[in-house]
């Protein structure tokens, strides 16, 4: 079968997800880098947005679209369940990482550290603290929900872990993050577990 392609660059979370779904899946792929809007991306996202996939003839955007499509292609571990409701509550769990807390905790905490807007090139306190009231909240209900079982859905590591993961570990890097998890005694014991994974391992970004 013709090999996986994965287009974005390694140190991007959603482009990491979809490593880690191939790697808990068993299946070979290459990763080619590239940045958001560059014409290799843009090829198949049409609003510039990493990751993309190629799979011979096949082209795809969006990391829950991929997701789905080598879950279902490709034999393996199942990442989505095939029952109606744990099903509804992986999507449920993506959903709310994708659209609240990736927003909160990549998109205004990390990417402040990240790309410093502050004076002398410092990072903005303004954006950073006005995040942090979102940030906690969103630790204490990550914490809750895996305090049962240590997974997001059930009693099994499914998308919506790998989904979640990368973040997690984006915002430890960052004292305040670091801070909100050790808050956090169920979600720090189920990020420690998770993430001696081999697929969390195998895709760890460069420094």
């Amino acid at each position: 079968m013709t090999r996986i392609e994965i287009i974005g660059i390694p140190i991007s979370n959603y482009v990491r997800v979809i490593r880690m779904a191939c790697e808990e899946k068993g299946i070979a792929y290459a990763l080619t880098p590239a940045l958001p809007q560059t014409p290799e991306v843009l090829a198949i996202h049409p609003f510039g947005k990493i990751p993309v996939l190629r799979h011979g003839d096949v082209e795809l955007c969006e990391s829950k679209a991929i997701a789905t499509y080598l879950d279902k292609v490709f034999p393996g571990n199942p990442l989505l369940p095939a029952e109606p409701l744990p099903a509804a509550r992986v999507e449920q769990w993506v959903s709310m990482t994708n659209t609240v807390i990736d927003r909160t905790m990549i998109r205004e905490y990390v990417l402040s550290y990240v790309f410093p807007k502050g004076a002398g090139g410092e990072p903005d306190r303004r954006i950073i603290d006005a995040a942090l009231p979102a940030l906690q909240r969103q630790v204490a209900v990550l914490d809750q929900a895996v305090a049962a079982t240590g997974y997001l859905v059930g009693g099994r590591f499914t998308f919506a872990d790998i989904n979640v993961m990368p973040i997690l570990a984006g915002i430890q890097r960052y004292p305040e993050g670091r801070q909100a998890m050790a808050d956090a005694r169920a979600l720090t014991a189920y990020f420690q577990r998770h993430a001696q994974r081999p697929s969390f391992l195998a895709t760890v970004p460069p420094a």
